[in-house]
């Protein structure tokens, strides 16, 4: 199928953007059928989680820990109880 570049209006900010042919050929590569809806910086701003809910991504709270195996300083995405030995990430990757 030939593509050629297509000007869409943004659902969001209602600014023109363009649908690229690369972007279009990638869209068919993964199956995707519709075109896109939001322009790029209103597409990073709802993946950045804004204060409207749906698809955004919220950073993980990190906790700073020492490695019980090896003693060095780490963080890990959830907190650590007192009663579990908690690893950095190479003493983790090389007990499995």
């Amino acid at each position: 199928m030939a593509y050629e570049d297509i000007i869409l209006q943004c659902a969001d900010c209602g600014c023109d953007f363009e649908f690229t042919i690369s972007e279009q050929e990638f869209y068919a590569s993964k199956g995707l059928t519709n075109q896109p809806k939001r322009c790029k910086p209103c597409r990073n701003a709802r993946k950045g989680g804004g204060s409207r809910g749906g698809g955004g991504y919220q950073q993980k709270r990190m906790y700073d820990v020492v490695c019980s195996n090896c003693g060095a300083d780490a963080q890990v995405p959830f907190k650590p109880s007192n009663d579990r030995p908690v690893l950095c990430k190479a003493c983790y990757s090389n007990s499995y």
